[in-house]
């Protein structure tokens, strides 16, 4: 039996810049993957694309409470790190960064990070203040971890715009990369919220993606923006979600209203619905 793969885990910043330091030196690239931990094969993938982009890959694994709201589920976030760990190591991850709340925001800390625009609809609307606390924690951990590419998933697509527009604008040596949602064999995005579904609501959720596909397929066809946007609504709803943040056409980089006509030009369709308790998301385009 060949020996388990073991990664190594830092968990101050102080630590992750010596180690990053020591490779960059060494002549060395330097790519990264920020996750909230609970890791599935989606974040997998990620790491697997970072490699084929950089000589060494980190990963950090911090649950950010700042893009939390009130209500939401900070607590209750499913953590692992001991198996979050392990599957790093086997995808070929080199290093684990797991700090603490403390080591990422010390006694004192008041400074935020907001980006204008392409935050404010949709996630930015349903959620106040969740993409102020993504853009935050990002620009730490990028300047934290000084990659020369940063790896982030199209299943959270509004939160990749907003990134992307986050270092455009500060001027960030980074390359960010956006890697293709990973699905399950029945089309449900992979998750880490997923494990909060029951066993019907786990066979009720693929509901969303065919919504997706149908409505992408509609308005490659040439169908109106709002006529397709009503029979997802209707199909969704049919399905047994228990309500619907949105479910909307918007332009694939600044995520600008489309419609109510047929799209021109490249489009992505977002949506946010609740099976139960759970909040799930997903994203096609077209």
């Amino acid at each position: 039996m060949s020996p388990k793969a073991e990664i190594e885990i830092v968990r101050s910043v102080a630590d992750l810049r010596a180690r990053v330091r020591a490779w960059k030196s060494a002549g060395l690239t330097v790519g990264m993957v920020p996750t909230m931990g609970a890791l599935h094969e989606g974040h997998l993938s990620l790491v697997r694309l970072a490699k084929t982009r950089a000589d060494r890959v980190l990963a950090s694994v911090f649950v950010n409470p700042t893009q939390f709201g009130p209500n939401e589920d900070f607590d209750a976030y499913p953590r692992d790190e001991g198996r979050d760990a392990e599957l790093l190591a086997g995808a070929g991850c080199d290093l684990m960064f797991a700090p603490t709340v403390a080591e990422m925001y010390p006694p004192g800390a008041s400074t935020t990070v907001t980006v204008a625009g392409v935050s404010e609809p949709l996630d930015g609307q349903a959620r106040p203040g969740h993409f102020a606390g993504v853009a935050t924690v990002v620009s730490k951990l990028l300047n934290q971890g000084q990659p020369d590419v940063a790896v982030f998933g199209e299943k959270d697509y509004q939160q990749l715009q907003v990134i992307k527009r986050l270092v455009a604008d500060l001027d960030l040596p980074v390359e960010v990369l956006g890697a293709p949602t990973a699905r399950a064999e029945d089309g449900l995005a992979l998750s880490s919220r997923n494990a909060y579904l029951s066993d019907a609501e786990r066979a009720q959720a693929p509901a969303l993606g065919r919504a997706l596909k149908a409505a992408a397929a509609a308005l490659k066809g040439g169908a109106r923006v709002d006529a397709v946007e009503a029979e997802a609504l209707a199909a969704i709803q049919a399905a047994g979600f228990s309500s619907i943040d949105y479910f909307e056409v918007r332009g694939a980089s600044d995520l600008s209203r489309l419609g109510p006509g047929p799209i021109v030009g490249e489009a992505r369709i977002l949506t946010a619905a609740r099976l139960g308790k759970t909040r799930l998301i997903d994203n096609m385009g077209v």
